[in-house]
């Protein structure tokens, strides 16, 4: 009996040391060995002080991110949007950054951008300044007034002037060199703050989330899990050097806070449609006369092609780039120049490096075989070389008139006409006008110039008929009684 008792008692001591060290194990096994930036966190540290020996974590993983702060906070500036928008207003991104429509609009609203000049140009998002009437910069508690360069809604980037000299420009990196994993930071300027900073990886590219305007939208986003909230879009998304790599645009998230999914415009394409707009006054789009979609696992089989990867064409353009380079409906491209393409994300950043008259071989699948074609990309109104069309802006109106383009006379099936655009309280707006309506037929004379529309409809009286076409595809003819 007392060997039992023995035996017993020193088994039980042995499992309550066991357990003992278990716990001990377990518990240093649980601690983060990252910490990663919560919101409205402002001192980060990535190293756990329960840290245990032989970490899972990179030898080469940052202690902090000074240096890219350091490098890329300075040239991120508070932007003011002054405007007296309709409270009813809803934009796309109201889901994606809360509020902005209903009985809690604001007359101001904000947002960041990014000196990416000396002399004073500033690179932000379209939504920041969407329908703005005045437009303020602060930089260093300094307040600016920005004139609004250009804007584009397809990449929704903006472009703002301030006068400025020897302002800290941000150093340029490379989107397309990004890679999946990466260490990156938001930089934003939200609520007139000193920049504020967060950190996170490349979660993936060339993501598409479908929240666009534009008619020709171009969603190749850069994911993060860096978080960014409201008040950093339009600030900088940077690398561990603290070299611009994208334009924070968007956050996945119901509730207006962020949730783990944070999206922005790749610097390489954003660079560009600035350089466009600073340059030309308007984005030189080169298109390849072409519709295409994303190859899905139901159209590959369908269809019976062989990958998952590249775009099918759904739609040639007549007489455009791609029918003149043999190209055919249900051909599929896999490669445009050097650049293989994934899918339609990839295909559209691929384009939007290039210009209207550039060459490049097009790399292709028709019926199981492999291809290759010369294209030739054209510009909006058809042809080769640099475009700058022509708009007619009027605050009677209360629109923006402007010529319809090649892909716009194919798909809405007309051979000339205006389009409205940017429609706030005007004329034409109480003449029950809609934003994309098209303008074909004036009291039966054909509409074609924007300058003489705009100027015939400010100063007509009298019975005025319109014909077009409304912005689905419906045809269109109303008459009014202006007084």
């Amino acid at each position: 009996m007392k060997n039992l008792f023995k035996t017993t008692g020193v088994s039980f001591l042995a499992g309550l040391a066991g357990a003992a060290v278990w716990g001990s194990i377990n518990f240093n096994e649980v601690q983060p060995t990252f910490d990663f930036p919560q919101k409205n966190k402002m001192d980060v540290s990535f190293t756990s002080q329960f840290e245990p020996i032989g970490s899972y974590a990179p030898s080469d993983t940052p202690i902090s991110f000074v240096e890219a702060s350091e490098n890329s906070t300075e040239s991120v500036v508070f932007i003011k949007n002054f405007s007296g928008t309709d409270p009813t207003r809803y934009s796309m991104f109201d889901y994606f950054f809360g509020g902005g429509g209903g009985a809690q609009s604001q007359q101001v609203s904000t947002g960041s951008g990014v000196i990416i000049s000396g002399d004073g140009y500033i690179v932000t998002n379209n939504h920041v300044i969407d329908r703005a009437e005045t437009i303020e910069v602060v930089h260093k508690k300094r307040t600016y007034k920005a004139k609004l360069v250009g804007t584009d809604k397809n990449t929704d980037i903006a472009v703002l002037k301030i006068e400025g000299e020897d302002l800290p420009s941000i150093i340029r990196g490379s989107s397309r060199d990004l890679k999946i994993g990466e260490w990156v930071l938001a930089v934003g300027n939200p609520f007139n703050l000193t920049s504020t900073v967060t950190a996170g990886i490349v979660s993936a590219k060339e993501r598409q989330i479908n929240i666009l305007g534009g008619d020709f939208p171009l969603e190749s986003f850069i994911q993060t899990d860096a978080p960014i909230n409201p008040g950093n879009s339009g600030g900088a998304l940077v690398n561990l050097k603290g070299e611009l790599v994208g334009i924070n645009t968007a956050i996945l998230s119901r509730t207006g806070s962020y949730t783990g999914y944070g999206f922005a415009v790749p610097v390489d394409i954003a660079m560009k449609i600035s350089n466009d707009l600073i340059q030309y006054g308007e984005v030189q789009k080169a298109i390849p006369g072409i519709e295409a979609v994303e190859i899905t696992p139901e159209l590959a089989e369908e269809m019976k092609i062989k990958t998952l990867d590249g775009v099918i064409i759904t739609h040639v353009i007549k007489d455009g780039a791609a029918e003149r380079a043999g190209l055919q409906r249900n051909d599929v491209i896999t490669k445009l120049g050097a650049q293989a393409i994934t899918g339609k994300g990839s295909f559209e950043e691929a384009l939007s490096y290039y210009y209207p008259g550039d060459e490049l071989p097009v790399f292709y699948i028709r019926n199981g075989d492999q291809k290759t074609a010369k294209l030739q990309l054209q510009n909006l109104e058809g042809g080769n070389g640099i475009i700058k069309r022509e708009f007619y802006t009027s605050a009677i109106l209360g629109a923006r008139l402007e010529a319809v383009n090649t892909i716009e006379k194919d798909k809405f099936g007309v051979d000339y006409g205006i389009k409205l655009t940017g429609l706030t309280r005007g004329y034409l707006r109480e003449l029950g006008l809609r934003e994309g309506f098209i303008i074909t037929q004036i009291n039966g004379d054909a509409a074609k110039d924007p300058n003489k529309v705009g100027g015939y409809l400010e100063k007509f009286s009298g019975r005025l008929l319109l014909e077009g076409v409304a912005a689905n595809g419906q045809p269109f003819m109303q008459s009014y009684s202006i007084r």
